[in-house]
């Protein structure tokens, strides 16, 4: 029984304007010690997915499809069910720390508070094993530092306390949404060192958000791209770097700034190549490919119908939604 089951799960936004169908359709399989990336610009769908996933929707949300852990569906279930598994089975660290943390009480107890909830600990023991988790985590003096706020941290250690509240209970899934922005080059590997340690020595699944290709193709086993609120290409991700099928795909991975990139006779450095346009309003989707007024392939057909997924391997598990073969590579 595979650990996370999510099929064609739908979210729909009750707006002043109209209802918006935010994330549509979205369905992959996460196992024990397996390690997924969403990827995509701001609005295309990550973070509400990952949301729906914890529970936490806004009040306005209403998500439809299948959400199973280990064969529970979890769609449906009261708040007082969720709060069970939030913190325990199911484990979140958020893309800001410092908003995420409780600025009027000391990490100590934040670290502690899911393992008394959870695990039923005594005050004594909580807090024993709260040290020890931010230790694991790399905090200095973590002894010294149990009664310190979060705004005494910098941000690298406030995102480590983060993972150590999100570990307490050693959960079955790790999610981790943009876990390292606005960190340093350095600070950024130590975190997603860690997680991968962690998701090695306990075999939780973990599904790392980002908008940054390049963390996580060094960091996940599979990869989905979302844009517009849909999947647009998905598969192992040795094999979606291989043959990068869909142009947006394509599109992010050429707008990474490069090392190497030589400079102009004046100078200066070249611009960083961009994807012309900007992300569509969801509550105005264009009726074809939702990528389809961005991209240079678009043919006529793009702007009116919706693309299926088309197979990009022999085995189906590399796929991208696409109707232009050229631009696809698709198998004929």
């Amino acid at each position: 029984m595979a650990l996370l089951e999510v099929e064609n799960l739908s979210i729909t936004l009750r707006t002043h304007r109209a209802e918006v169908a935010a994330v549509r359709g979205v369905s992959f399989t996460l196992e024990r010690g397996g390690t997924l990336g969403l990827i995509g610009e701001s609005g295309s769908g990550k973070s509400l997915t990952a949301l729906a996933l914890m529970g936490l929707l806004p009040d306005n949300a209403l998500a439809t499809g299948s959400l199973r852990l280990q064969g529970q569906e979890l769609l449906g279930q009261s708040e007082a069910q969720w709060c069970q598994l939030r913190g325990n089975r199911l484990a979140m660290v958020f893309q800001e720390p410092m908003t995420a943390l409780n600025p009027v009480h000391p990490i100590g107890r934040q670290v502690a508070e899911p393992l008394r909830r959870h695990l039923r600990l005594d005050a004594a023991s909580a807090q024993r094993q709260a040290l020890a988790l931010l230790e694991r985590v790399g905090i200095p003096r973590a002894a010294e530092r149990l009664g310190d706020y979060p705004h005494q941290f910098s941000g690298g250690q406030r995102q480590r306390i983060m993972i150590a509240m999100a570990l307490a209970c050693q959960p079955d899934v790790l999610i981790a949404d943009e876990p390292t922005t606005a960190l340093d080059v350095t600070v950024q590997q130590q975190i997603l060192d860690l997680m991968a340690d962690l998701v090695a020595e306990r075999g939780m699944g973990l599904v790392l958000i980002s908008h940054d290709l390049g963390v996580v193709s060094q960091n996940v086993d599979q990869m989905m791209v979302m844009y517009g609120g849909s999947v647009v290409e998905r598969g192992p991700t040795e094999a979606l770097f291989a043959h990068m099928a869909h142009p947006y795909t394509r599109g992010l991975l050429a707008a990474r700034p490069q090392l190497h990139t030589g400079r102009l006779p004046d100078g200066s450095m070249p611009p960083l190549p961009t994807i012309s346009g900007t992300v569509p309003d969801l509550a105005n989707l264009p009726a074809g490919c939702a990528f389809s007024n961005r991209c240079s392939y678009a043919q006529a057909a793009c702007h009116s119908q919706v693309p299926a997924p088309v197979a990009q391997d022999t085995g189906g598990l590399h796929w991208a939604r696409c109707l232009h073969p050229s631009a696809t590579g698709a198998l004929q």
